[in-house]
C-alpha cells in the first residue's frame, strides 16, 4: 500500500528522549508503510498507561531507586538519557508511545491478512516474537512505534477483531491494563476458593485485576485510598481496606492465598506476611518505589512463591476479549482528551485523583488519508 511515499502525513505524538513534558512532541509524521504480515490501524482511541511515563522519564533504569512520581520532579535525573531506561534496555527515541490501542483495520500488507479491513480491533502490545516458549517480548510503544498516533503499523497476529457495543473509548481503554492483570492472575492460576489481595486498586491494572479475580471466583480484599474505595467497592470487590490502615490489623497474618502487588515500596513486608503457606505474589509493576526489604525466613518458611510478570502468555488475550464480548467486565474510564492534549492528560494521571483510565482521541482522518484507504474508512 502507499505510505510514506504517498507524501500524506497523520498526526503523532514522538518522546523524543528521557525527561520531562517537553520530550513530548505533537506534529505531523509519515504515515508508515505496511509490510508483508503486518496491518494498518487506524487508531480510534488510546489509553494512557503508567507504563508510557516511566519510559519517558528512564524509570526502568537500574540506576533509578525512586518512585515515578519522585523522579519526575527531578528534573536533572529526569533529564538523563539513560541506556538502560526502557523495557529492554535503551528505548529508541525518537519513539511513538501508545501502548493501547482501539482502531480500524485499514489496510493488510498481505493478500491473506485483507480479510481484516474494516474490522473494529484492539491490539495485543505484547509480542512473543521467538515463540511462547520463550519470555523474550517486543512491546508496541515502548520497543517500536505505538498508539500516540492516527495510523499503527502492527503485525496481524497482534490485532483481534472485537463484537461488543462498548464505545471506542471504551475499548481503548482496555489492553494494557487488563491484559497485565489477567496476565498475573494466569501466573498465579488464581481459581474459585482462592483468596486475593489486590493493593492499588483503584488504578488501572488494580481495578481489573479486581474484576477479572471476582471472574474467576475467587474472593477479593482490595487496598485504595478512602475518597476511593466506594468506586473500587462497586467494581465487586469483597472488602475494601484503605491505604492509611494497618494492612496487617486489618487483614491477619496469612489470611489470603494471592497478592496481586503492583504497589511495593515499604508496604511489601506486610504483604507478604499477609500470605498464607504456599501463598502466591505476583507483581508487575512497583509504584511506591522498586527497592524492597525482604526477610528471606518469610519466604522460605512459609514456602511462598514470588512471580514476576511481564511477558504475556497465549490464552490471556483471547480470554480477555471473551470476556469483553460475553459483557462478565466493564471498562472503568476516568475521562478522555485529544491526543494533542496529551500533556495535559499525563500531568492530571500523575495526580493520581482519577479511578479507571484516562484515553486520548487522535485527530479522525483527513480527506487526503481516506482517498488512501477507501476499504477501510
Amino acid at each position: 500500500m502507499a505510505g510514506n511515499q504517498s507524501g500524506v502525513t497523520m498526526a503523532a505524538v514522538r518522546t523524543i528522549g528521557n525527561g520531562g513534558y517537553d520530550r513530548l512532541e505533537y506534529g505531523d509524521v509519515p504515515i508508515p508503510e505496511v509490510r508483508d504480515g503486518e496491518v494498518l490501524v487506524q487508531v480510534l482511541a488510546a489509553g494512557v498507561n503508567a507504563t508510557e511515563i516511566n519510559t519517558r522519564l528512564g524509570w526502568y533504569s537500574s540506576s533509578v531507586d525512586t518512585d515515578p512520581e519522585k523522579l519526575a520532579g527531578d528534573r536533572s535525573e529526569a533529564d538523563r538519557e539513560k541506556s538502560d531506561g526502557g523495557w529492554n534496555a535503551a528505548t529508541p527515541f525518537p519513539l511513538i508511545q501508545g501502548t493501547d490501542a482501539c482502531g480500524r483495520v485499514v489496510a493488510a500488507g498481505s493478500e491473506g491478512d485483507r480479510r481484516l479491513v474494516g474490522e473494529r480491533i484492539l491490539v495485543r502490545p505484547c509480542i512473543r516474537r521467538s515463540g511462547w516458549e520463550s519470555r523474550d517480548t517486543v512491546w508496541m510503544g515502548s520497543d517500536f512505534d505505538g498508539a500516540f498516533a492516527q495510523f499503527v503499523r502492527i503485525p496481524a497476529s497482534e490485532v483481534f477483531p472485537v463484537d461488543c457495543d462498548w464505545s471506542d473509548v471504551e475499548l481503548g481503554s482496555i489492553p494494557c491494563a487488563y491484559g497485565t492483570a489477567e496476565n498475573m492472575l494466569h501466573r498465579a492460576d488464581v481459581s474459585k476458593g482462592d483468596r486475593v489481595l489486590v493493593t492499588g486498586a483503584s488504578g488501572g491494572v488494580g481495578s481489573a485485576a479486581v474484576q477479572l479475580a471476582g471472574r474467576r471466583g475467587a474472593s477479593v480484599t482490595a487496598v485504595a485510598g478512602r475518597d476511593k474505595a466506594d468506586a473500587v467497592a462497586a467494581l465487586g470487590a469483597d472488602r475494601v481496606i484503605t491505604r492509611d490502615e494497618d494492612l496487617l490489623a486489618a487483614l491477619e497474618e496469612e489470611s489470603i492465598t494471592v497478592a496481586v502487588d503492583n504497589v511495593a515500596g515499604s508496604g511489601f513486608p506486610a504483604v507478604l506476611r499477609a500470605l498464607a503457606r504456599g501463598g502466591r505474589y505476583v507483581t508487575s509493576g512497583a509504584i511506591a518505589g522498586p527497592r524492597l526489604e525482604l526477610d528471606a525466613r518469610t519466604l522460605y518458611l512459609k514456602d511462598l512463591t514470588l512471580i514476576g510478570c511481564t511477558a504475556w502468555e497465549a490464552p490471556v488475550f483471547p480470554d480477555l476479549i471473551a470476556a469483553i464480548e460475553a459483557g462478565e467486565i466493564r471498562p472503568l474510564v476516568a475521562g478522555t482528551f485529544p491526543l494533542e492534549r496529551i500533556v495535559e492528560a499525563q500531568k492530571t494521571f500523575m495526580e493520581k485523583r482519577h479511578v479507571g483510565k484516562f484515553v486520548l482521541i487522535p485527530p479522525g482522518m483527513t480527506e487526503s488519508q481516506r482517498s488512501l484507504f477507501p476499504g477501510g474508512a
